[in-house]
C-alpha cells in the first residue's frame, strides 16, 4: 500500500522527536549517575592535607536536641563519668556532683521502688520477690560491694548484671547516683564501727523500743471477733 507524502514526513518528525528524547534522558542519567563526588575517607589532591573527609570547624558543637535552643549537656553526654559511671574505661570512686540530703531522700526513695524487692529494704539480697522463689540477689553488705567504687553500682543500673536487667529507661542517670549514694548509706548503717556514732548516742544503741501492745478484740454487736479467746462451757451436771 503506497503511502502519502504528508503521512511519510509525520514518521520521519515522530522519529526524530523520539530519538531526541531517549538522548536527553540517557544525558540527564548519565549527569546524576556519575557526578563528582568523593566516597568516604577517599584520598584527594583537592586538599593539602590530603583528605577527602573534612574535620568539624574548630569549636563546633551539637545545637540541642533538634531545636534551635542552647546545646543540652544531657543529652550531649559530655561529662564521661556522671553518664557511664566510668573514665578511660575505669570505675569511678566518687560521686559526678555533690550530693546533699534531698538527694538522700530521693535515692531512699528510688531504691525502695525499684531496689527493695530483690535487695530488701536494708540492702541484704532477700528482698520480697526473693522469700517467694526469685534468685537469691547480692547483699551489698558482703566485701567485694563495701569495696566496690560508686561506680560500679552506677553502671550495674544502666547495664545490668547477670539476672538484673538494665534500669536505665526507667531512672534516670542522676537519679541512679543517688540510689547509688544510698546503698553507701545502707552500708555505713550495717557496717559501721561503734567510733561512728556519736557519743552521746550510743546509749541508743542497746535500747529497744517498746513493743506496743496487742489490743484486744471488740466485738462488734452480737459478732464475736474470730481471734477472740473462746470460754469454756460448764460440764452439764
Amino acid at each position: 500500500m503506497n503511502r502519502s507524502p504528508a503521512s511519510r514526513n509525520w514518521r520521519r518528525i515522530a522519529r526524530l522527536g523520539l530519538g531526541v528524547s531517549l538522548a536527553m534522558l540517557a544525558s540527564c542519567r548519565r549527569d546524576m549517575q556519575d557526578q563528582p563526588r568523593y566516597k568516604p575517607l577517599a584520598a584527594t589532591n583537592f586538599f593539602g592535607d590530603g583528605r577527602s573527609a573534612r574535620p568539624e570547624v574548630e569549636g563546633t558543637v551539637a545545637w540541642g536536641r533538634w531545636t534551635n535552643k542552647p546545646p543540652d549537656p544531657e543529652f550531649l553526654r559530655i561529662d564521661q563519668a556522671r553518664f557511664t559511671g566510668r573514665v578511660n574505661g575505669e570505675y569511678v570512686d566518687y560521686f559526678p556532683f555533690p550530693i546533699t540530703r534531698a538527694d538522700l531522700d530521693r535515692g531512699r526513695d528510688r531504691y525502695n521502688v525499684y531496689c527493695s524487692p530483690c535487695h530488701s529494704r536494708v540492702g541484704d539480697g532477700n528482698g520480697m520477690v526473693v522469700r517467694r522463689g526469685f534468685k537469691q540477689a547480692a547483699s551489698y553488705h558482703t566485701q567485694r560491694l563495701i569495696d566496690a567504687p560508686v561506680g560500679h553500682f552506677f553502671d550495674v543500673m544502666t547495664n545490668g548484671f547477670g539476672q538484673m536487667p538494665s534500669y536505665a529507661s526507667r531512672v534516670e542517670p542522676d537519679d541512679r547516683w543517688r540510689i547509688a549514694a544510698y546503698i553507701r548509706v545502707l552500708q555505713l548503717s550495717q557496717d559501721a564501727p561503734v567510733e561512728a556514732v556519736p557519743a552521746a548516742e550510743r546509749g541508743d544503741l542497746d535500747r529497744n523500743p517498746p513493743t506496743p501492745p496487742i489490743p484486744e478484740p471488740q466485738p462488734v454487736g452480737d459478732q464475736v471477733p474470730p481471734n477472740a479467746p473462746q470460754k469454756l462451757q460448764e460440764p452439764i451436771k
